[in-house]
């Protein structure tokens, strides 16, 4: 082979089955959006062609998965298959004791009713919003910690995740370290475009929070493809396997909160992991009032069995290479034709800049759920909105008004080819080609929490 003809990768595993797309008309599509007030999360799944509205639950399942749910110990306690889990989570990611819950946000609420008291003060790398919604129902209050580089999109900066400690140690001197319970830590930051956290950012917070007797709570949804860029990007860590890289990072934490719907390549199912015995004591009392039994905790056996299985595949370094990628190739198509993206390419998915898309549209006509709905128009490509609707309301009343505005095109694991990645790029270059033309939208109903699930708009 000629040395100047590049290697192409591609994915590693073929497929058994296929599941067939519906193609819709435009007219079609701009019926179905109509009727789904202009929010993506509205319309009907079986109208969408491409679906990128999330990586949460949405990943194909493996032939060892499935063969494990044959083999869903259905038992109400003590099913082995949670026996199975716990084994798993312990050799994969290091935690000593395992609550499961039904997915991410069961284990957010039983850790924050347990850490947080009324007038705390939670710092993060970012917010995510189910996340900070349960710390603010527990009484908390969460402040952004993380570093001026991850509100910018076009910063080049590889760890744009960091937690800037200064402005940790302010928070320290102003409120006092007895009302901070904890740092929400988060590995691969969604808000900020799927952006890693480096492993001495880690050590450094971790060693300022042993000082200050602080715990760390790991988001760790997309843990592994965390540690695929510090592979990539961190001096030290190119001989590394994930697998290793993975240990290492939540060995810096004092206990975690999983959705496994993403990482771990499962359709439903999650974790609360820590390593205070306290901690867990009460973690299993609360997980049998809110979701089900402490050995399944809202699950059944078999899901429990396919988690394990998938926790076990994500930190193969062939599969998280291929995962990112396909991000990566779809990013590097969008950049081509000049669509303004969040830089670097992050983890799980594209996060196009919609600010700087329809820079004529004003950030309270919400230019990112515009977007969503333009590009959904023109190819029946299901994106999603993470600007000013997802991030909500102050407790006055108030929109909080990110810097970040923010169209996400979150790819699923394993479930599509580069041929979808193609037309997804070509389809936002046909939107882009228009942008003058757009027009944005006014909300006309909102719901009282997390209003971009279910919140309805029309055009201005």
């Amino acid at each position: 082979m000629p040395k100047n003809i590049k290697r192409s990768w591609a994915e590693p595993y073929k497929m058994k089955m296929v599941e067939l797309l519906k193609m819709t008309t435009p007219a079609q599509r701009k019926k179905a959006l109509k009727e789904a007030g202009y929010n993506t999360f509205l319309l009907r799944s079986e109208d969408v062609y491409i679906d990128l509205l999330t990586d949460s639950g949405t990943s194909a399942m493996s032939d060892r998965q499935w063969a494990g749910m044959m083999m869903g110990d259905e038992a109400y306690a003590g099913s082995r298959n949670y026996y199975h889990l716990e084994d798993v989570v312990k050799k994969v990611y290091g935690y000593k004791y395992l609550v499961p819950t039904h997915q991410g946000r069961g284990a957010e609420n039983i850790i924050s009713r347990i850490l947080i008291k009324k007038g705390d003060i939670i710092p993060g790398n970012m917010y995510f919003t189910t996340t900070r919604l349960h710390q603010e129902l527990a009484g908390g209050k969460f402040e952004d910690i993380i570093i001026d580089e991850a509100h910018d999109s076009e910063n080049l900066f590889p760890f744009k995740g960091n937690v800037d400690l200064n402005k940790l140690d302010k928070l320290v001197k102003k409120y006092g370290a007895k009302k901070i319970p904890y740092v929400s830590i988060a590995t691969s930051v969604n808000m900020a475009g799927g952006q890693p956290i480096s492993i001495q950012n880690l050590k450094e917070l971790r060693a300022y929070t042993k000082k200050h007797g602080i715990k760390i709570i790991h988001d760790m949804t997309r843990v592994a493809e965390n540690a695929y860029f510090i592979q990539e990007r961190e001096k030290g860590y190119a001989n590394k396997s994930v697998k290793e890289i993975v240990k290492e990072i939540c060995a810096l934490t004092d206990g975690a909160t999983m959705s496994a719907k993403k990482d771990a390549l499962v359709n439903i199912g999650g974790f609360l992991a820590v390593n205070d015995w306290d901690v867990f004591e009460e973690a299993r009392n609360m997980v049998v009032v809110y979701e089900g039994l402490h050995t399944y905790g809202g699950l059944a056996g078999r899901d429990m069995e396919a988690m394990a299985i998938g926790i076990t595949e994500s930190v193969d370094d062939d599969h998280i290479r291929a995962r990112v990628g396909q991000v990566l190739y779809l990013g590097e198509k969008m950049m081509e034709y000049g669509i303004p993206i969040v830089k670097p390419i992050g983890g799980h998915g594209i996060f196009v800049d919609a600010k700087k898309f329809l820079p004529h549209i004003p950030q309270d006509d919400f230019p990112a759920q515009t977007l969503a709905a333009e590009i959904y128009l023109d190819s029946g490509v299901r994106t999603m909105e993470r600007g000013i609707v997802s991030a909500g309301r102050k407790a006055n009343g108030e929109n909080y008004y990110p810097k970040l505005e923010l169209v996400r095109f979150t790819v699923p694991r394993r479930v599509y080819t580069q041929a979808h990645m193609d037309v997804i790029a070509e389809s936002t270059a046909r939107v882009y080609d228009r942008r003058n033309k757009i027009r944005g939208l006014k909300m006309i109903y909102e719901p009282k929490y997390l209003r971009f699930f279910q919140a309805k708009f029309e055009i201005k």
